[in-house]
Parts: C-alpha cells; structure tokens; sequence
C-alpha cells in the first residue's frame, strides 16, 4: 500500500524510488491545526497560527526520523527557478524564491508545500541527488518538469534514463476547469500532445496536470515514472484543496532526502 501511518499522521510514499531514498507525501491527518486549516497544515501564510504550523512541522519530520534543523525548503512563485541545496537553510534566513530543490547532500531534507499543484519528486540513484519541484499550471507551462531535469544534468551529471520521478497528489482532469488563455498557452507548448492536456466537454476545458508532466518528463527523456493518480479535490479528507475550499485552507507538505 502507498500509504503509510505515524502518530495519527498519514502520508504517501511512491514505491517507484529505492530504500536509498526517504521521502513521503503528507496528508491532511494528524495536525494540530484548526479548521479551516484541520489539521496538518504546513503553510505558514494561509493564516493559522504560526505555532501550529510548527508543531507540525515537527511531527512531520519526526515521522520519517529527520532532524527539523536539516530542513531546506523555498518560497513558491511559480517559477523555473531551481535552489541547489548544498546543506541545510539555516533558519534565521529566510527561504528563496524558486520552485526546483535539487541536492545531493544526506544531510540536507527537501521539503515543498502543496495544495492542488502537483509535487514532482526526482531521484538519480547513480548520482546520489534527489530533488523536488512545485509544478502548476504556469511552473507546468514554463517547463518545470524539464528545467529540474536539466538542472540534474548540469550540476550533478545526471542521466535522464537514471532518473524516477514520482508525480504526486494534485488536483485531477475532472475538477480543473481552466480559461481560454490557458489552454492558449499548453496548445502552443504541446503541438500534437496537447489533446492529451486539455480536455473539452460541454463547452469549458480541463487541464490534466499529470498528463503534461508525464509527457514533458518523458520529452526530456525520463523513462521511469510513477503517478500517483491522487485528486486533491476529490479527497478532502486527505488532501487540502485551493480550488475545491475556495482558497479557505492548508498546505500539505513533501519532505524528501538521501537515507
């Protein structure tokens, strides 16, 4: 089962990585926090109570046996900006802007908060690095997915062919209604392939997210990939959701490093 427990908390982990690899997906479940943020809300700026935030924060990392103090994690603009994380942020400077972590440091753990954007999380067991990327509709259209690849590539030598990515819980086709000038842009982007992104029925368009980075992961010439097939907006009870709560919620979080 992908899905694992600890101390009320509830996470998901890909099976596509090796056991070289720590990392998990957090649910909702097993927080501190209040509605409307209940209860494993890793978003410092959604409105909780910056003490909630940290205490599961702490739960967190506890669960996957990390050091709080190993955290290296980034303030999302959805960009195709990548941070090398070469050791830990240190926690009285405050995170960059970027939406790519890449390191290859064990002492280093990544950590990405999500609420209906997709996690990416990247591993080059040859190399030793491992990586996560924040990719919404703009980071997806920017190429985020292809940047993190070449971003391997280029500091650590990885290989495309070496490298599993695991796409991660986000919100699905069904509830990801998007305007025109949206699927503007991924039509542009995605030529041939872009019948297998934009989905059109009675009239509005969808955007499947898992479908554009699995398309442009395999583009960049990834052959290892493994989605999660998780809908944000479907699963409340696990996931927080931008657009299914109208903007009224939480942040869940990934945390990965090297074991």
């Amino acid at each position: 089962m992908p899905f694992h427990e600890h101390n009320e908390l509830r996470y998901y982990s890909f099976d596509i990585f090796s056991n070289a690899v720590t990392q998990a997906v957090f649910t909702r479940r097993g927080g501190v926090s209040p509605a409307p943020w209940r209860s494993l809300n890793l978003g410092g700026s959604v409105g909780d109570d910056p003490a909630h935030v940290v205490e599961n924060r702490m739960r967190s990392f506890d669960a996957l046996g990390r050091a709080p103090a190993s955290i290296h994690d980034v303030w999302l603009v959805h960009s195709t900006d990548i941070v090398y994380a070469d050791a830990p942020r240190a926690l009285d400077h405050p995170s960059q802007r970027a939406d790519i972590i890449l390191t290859d440091n064990p002492q280093v753990t990544l950590f990405m908060r999500f609420a209906d954007c997709v996690p990416l999380l990247f591993h080059d067991p040859k190399k030793h690095v491992i990586g996560i990327a924040h990719a919404g509709w703009l980071g997806t259209v920017k190429g985020v997915a292809k940047n993190t690849i070449e971003g391997m590539h280029s500091r650590y030598g990885c290989k495309p062919e070496n490298i599993s990515v695991g796409i991660g819980p986000s919100i699905g086709v069904d509830h990801y209604e998007v305007r025109d000038d949206v699927t503007v842009q991924f039509r542009e982007k995605y030529g041939k392939d872009a019948e297998h992104v934009i989905q059109t029925r009675d009239g509005k368009s969808y955007l499947d997210l898992w479908a554009a980075n699995e398309i442009q992961l395999h583009n960049a010439g990834v052959e290892q990939i493994q989605v999660s097939g998780l809908c944000t907006a479907c699963h409340l009870d696990d996931w927080f959701s931008h657009r299914a709560e109208k903007g009224k919620t939480g942040r869940f979080g990934a945390l990965m490093a090297l074991a």
